[in-house]
């Protein structure tokens, strides 16, 4: 274990009471390609800080987001090297956390680990795009209009189909929960609570999804809910919420009602194109 006089020696924060260990001999400043986690915080860090605090998530889910969002923003270029120790001092977390952070991050394409090469960022072309936190990590970062227009395509050609399919599967229970969430939706508007109509407009696409009969379709309803949810990307269906939206949205549910698949399909293409209108919910405020 290191102790404090030979951390403060080596330009390194005194252990702290976590699972700490020692680290090699060598100065992080004379590690070649080493990323410079000692420059000044950035505002990425600190909401990527928030972002893992509001989901309650222990050590290990907070750094893989911060580390999610430092390599999806660019911060750690790809074919960086990721040196564990320089993590663990960095963020003052155990080998332990390091370790499980990293194959998370690893499963979801983001780093390779190799024998004798260590851990690596991998290129943009080996991430799992279609990842919600990815998805998410994207969203913070400079790639936020890029971002959003593939989600906008991914969307345009989800989920007019799945309406169309989910009205030649009657579900009278589940046709009533969309319904109910329509209704959620007015008194919502009606009230300029921009939270319970971005949480009833997930709801409502998501019931959808799964009315459609799909199990591919289905798999592909956390991609839909992601871009509702994620910051940076709209928080309903449409830009600004307003009467033109959830007017769209009470004619998918008379289309579904009537089994009419071309007319749901309609409307939900006419809803994902609506504009901006009068009466609009204000959006979510940040906190």
């Amino acid at each position: 274990m290191m102790t404090a006089a030979r951390a403060t020696d080596a330009g390194l924060p005194a252990p702290g009471g976590l699972d700490r260990y020692g680290y090699g001999e060598t100065p992080a400043a004379d590690r070649v390609g080493a990323p410079a986690w000692d420059a000044g915080e950035t505002e990425l860090g600190r909401a990527s800080r928030r972002s893992a605090g509001n989901r309650g998530r222990g050590l290990h889910g907070q750094l893989v987001q911060q580390l999610g969002q430092m390599i999806v923003s660019g911060d750690l270029g790809a074919d960086r090297p990721l040196v564990p120790e320089e993590i663990g001092q960095r963020f003052e977390v155990s080998r332990t956390v390091v370790r499980e952070s990293l194959r998370v991050l690893e499963a979801k394409g983001l780093v390779s680990a190799r024998p004798n090469v260590g851990t690596r960022v991998r290129p943009v072309s080996d991430w799992n795009l279609l990842d919600p936190d990815i998805i998410e990590w994207r969203a913070f970062g400079p790639q936020r209009d890029a971002q959003r227009r593939e989600l906008a395509d991914l969307r345009w050609t989800i989920e007019p189909l799945a309406a169309r399919l989910a009205a030649g599967h009657s579900r009278p229970d589940v046709q009533q929960r969309l319904a109910d969430m329509v209704e959620i939706m007015g008194h919502a508007l009606a009230q300029g609570d921009a939270l319970t109509f971005s949480r009833a407009d997930t709801e409502f696409h998501s019931l959808l999804i799964q009315l459609a009969g799909n199990r591919m379709l289905e798999h592909l309803s956390g991609i839909v809910s992601a871009a509702l949810q994620v910051s940076g990307a709209p928080a309903t269906s449409c830009d600004r919420p307003g009467e033109t939206c959830l007017g769209h949205h009470a004619r998918i549910v008379e289309a579904l009602a009537a089994d009419d698949g071309p007319a749901a399909e309609a409307a939900m293409r006419q809803l994902l194109t609506v504009q901006p209108d009068a009466g609009v919910v204000p959006a979510p405020r940040e906190h």
